[in-house]
């Protein structure tokens, strides 16, 4: 990839040098958000796989599978752990999957089921073997006292990391993509989406990555930012629980761009100095909008233009 070019803009009105003091951010594009019926295939699969290592524990605790090559304690914290890695993998598949393709609020019980799935399956994967454990009277005390010990973390552990804290229904989704038309931006590290790449809550951040509502939800960020949402006037979709009662903001459709920039040739003024169409000019003028029309640059350019 070639270099980008280094422009010079020079002020319409006096003629000096114009500093561009936007901070440079690198503006990377959101992966596709993936196929929701795979990631439901492969949670299945895991959870299947975990049954089957708690099967296995328990037939090593019952004295059904005994490997003489290792202690019977080893061999069950063994399957144990396969159990609680198999249980909170397949819940992170099935979480992903819900973030693109979710489940709608109507039916109350589907929704209750499809966000929960995974809190179901690891109680399923772990309390039957607890059950049996403290019930078997021929098991060595000291062995069974580990294992469900080790068992009672292992299913909270999968709970935890199981249990959706933030789910998304249908209809959060589709009121997000039918209110929001443009990119959204996010974070690495980051929990919500900002319609904003310049918002103020994103000032210490060097990279964004850019997408769709339906790509910013995939990404786990469920929740418009609140700054955002209160700048471009935006009703009806979720946002995080920052309180800006007293964020002053001007109203987007009141917002004046101060400065345009222009290229001696053409007809056209643009509101990004790195503008697409830009990239193979080297020196700019910049000015206000009366600027550039007095200067015969009144057509606003259509890519970089400024969306009401």
């Amino acid at each position: 990839m070639s270099e980008k070019k280094k422009k010079r803009i020079i002020s319409a009105t006096d003629g000096t040098e114009v500093t561009n003091a936007t901070k440079a951010r690198v503006v990377k594009q959101a992966a596709p958000t993936g196929n929701a019926t795979g990631l439901r295939i492969g949670a299945v699969a895991l959870w299947v796989a975990a049954i089957a290592f708690e099967v296995l524990a328990i037939l090593i605790l019952t004295g059904n599978i005994n490997w003489t090559f290792m202690g019977t304690t080893a061999q069950l914290i063994i399957a144990l752990v396969l159990d609680l890695i198999c249980v909170v993998a397949g819940s992170l598949l099935w979480k992903k999957a819900n973030r693109i393709k979710p489940a709608s609020e109507k039916n109350k019980l589907k929704f209750w089921l499809w966000n929960n799935m995974g809190v179901i399956v690891a109680a399923f994967a772990f309390i039957p073997f607890v059950i049996i454990a403290l019930t078997d009277k021929k098991a060595d005390k000291k062995t069974k006292t580990i294992a469900v010990i080790v068992a009672i973390i292992a299913a909270l552990i999968a709970g935890v990391a199981s249990y959706d804290f933030d789910p998304v229904s249908k209809e959060d989704l589709e009121a997000a993509s039918s209110i929001i038309s443009g990119d959204v931006y996010w974070s690495t590290f980051g929990k919500v989406y900002h319609t904003d790449p310049e918002c103020h809550a994103l000032n210490v951040s060097d990279e964004l990555t850019m997408g769709t509502v339906e790509q910013a939800v995939a990404a786990n960020r469920t929740r418009l930012c609140s700054y955002c949402a209160k700048r471009d006037g935006i009703d009806g979709v979720r946002t995080d629980d920052v309180d800006v009662s007293d964020y002053e903001v001007e109203p987007k459709e009141e917002a004046a761009v101060s400065t345009v920039y222009w290229a001696a040739e053409g007809d056209t003024y643009h509101f990004d100095s790195d503008c697409a169409t830009l990239a193979d000019v080297e020196e700019l003028l910049a000015g206000t909008v009366d600027d550039a029309a007095a200067a015969e640059h009144a057509v606003a350019c259509t890519v970089c233009a400024v969306t009401e």
